[in-house]
């Protein structure tokens, strides 16, 4: 099953990580290298139900990775670690250098990087064993915690989405409905409280929602009742799926754009749905891809300047999928993916020059 599952997505590698002295269990899921090595983060959770529920979104977040990689402009593949359980804190170095070492044997195929559940400590603990991990301490001559870059990006991409949808790419005076305030969405919403923007927050971390409600005004609503709250724009910056057969109706926006990935519980199904409720839907993985250009940048020897130029560029990237989208009468998401395939041939070709 999981073989044939990998056949009708091209994906090229999964690895099973497991270390009983320090109870890890990981998978490392390599999707495609034909831009250059994977890069993706490293997910830690608590809740996944089952092994299969942790394999799917560990290839789930691997392919997303792919496309985000390519769309971005990036000589790099996609990937994604998911860790099923985090270790105690008297048992955290042994359990994150057992992960290290694993990431190690794939000879730079696949770099990892910080992701949800994991932090630059984290990160530095995986270095110790690897070169192969970016996202550590500025102290390592990295970019450290890349969540104020990834939050820059949406911005971008927002304002963007907000030009496209209401012809005035301000957001002054707009509202919009974000769902998840951790340590991106915090700086997203700092980011819109200075622009003006109105904001509805909910998180089921009640103390993450007081903080944004204190510090940006903003007005908090249950987890439940954000999908029904009428705003400009909906911000999804939690985990994936949430925009589903139940979601979608109750929506009542213009525009979806959010820093979570996979948000489309069933791609095709989904962005069609939002499409006929003429709801604008920004791709996921290029409103988010703020994070992955500023960690990449390390690879070259990272310079905070020349990411955030690069970031910036989210705004054309985000214009032309648009364009494409209304020129080809097709959905954003259809056309950000043919964008990003076309990239990957093009320069599969001229690496066949190069051989």
């Amino acid at each position: 099953m999981i073989f044939e599952t990998m056949e009708q997505k091209d994906y090229e590698q999964i690895v099973f990580c497991q270390d009983k002295a320090t109870g890890l269990k990981a998978i490392i899921c390599i999707h495609d290298t034909t831009l250059g090595p994977a890069l993706g983060g490293c997910r830690v959770r608590n809740d996944y139900a089952s092994e299969q529920e942790a394999i799917e979104d560990a290839m789930n977040l691997a392919r997303g990775m792919t496309y985000k990689n390519a769309a971005a402009g990036l000589d790099l593949g996609g990937g994604k670690t998911v860790v099923m359980g985090a270790p105690s804190k008297e048992n955290e170095e042994a359990f994150y250098r057992a992960l290290g070492r694993y990431i190690n044997t794939l000879n730079g195929r696949y770099y990892t990087a910080e992701d949800v559940g994991t932090s630059e400590y984290i990160m530095n603990l995986i270095y110790k064993e690897t070169p192969y991990v970016c996202g550590t301490s500025k102290s390592f001559g990295s970019a450290g915690n890349p969540s104020p870059m990834t939050a820059y990006g949406i911005y971008i991409a927002m304002k963007r989405t907000a030009k496209e949808k209401f012809d005035d790419e301000s957001l002054e005076g707009k509202t919009v409905a974000v769902q998840g305030v951790g340590h991106v969405s915090y700086e997203l919403c700092r980011l819109l409280s200075k622009d003006g923007v109105n904001l509805i927050v909910t998180d089921i971390n009640k103390d993450n929602s007081q903080r944004a409600v204190e510090d940006f005004d903003a007005q908090f609503v249950e987890p439940d009742d954000i999908f029904s709250v009428e705003a400009d724009i909906f911000a999804p910056c939690a985990l994936g799926g949430i925009l589903n057969d139940d979601t979608i109706p109750q929506l009542k926006v213009k525009a979806v754009c959010g820093s979570a990935n996979n948000q489309l519980k069933d791609e095709e199904t989904h962005s069609k749905m939002l499409e006929d409720k003429n709801i604008l839907y920004a791709p996921d993985y290029i409103v988010n891809s703020g994070g992955v250009i500023n960690t990449a940048d390390e690879l070259n020897g990272y310079n905070e300047d020349r990411a955030k130029e690069s970031i910036e560029g989210i705004d054309q990237v985000l214009k032309h999928i648009f364009d494409i989208s209304r020129e080809q009468n097709e959905t954003p998401l259809e056309a950000s993916q043919r964008f990003a395939e076309k990239r990957m041939e093009q320069m599969s070709r001229i690496h066949d020059i190069r051989k």
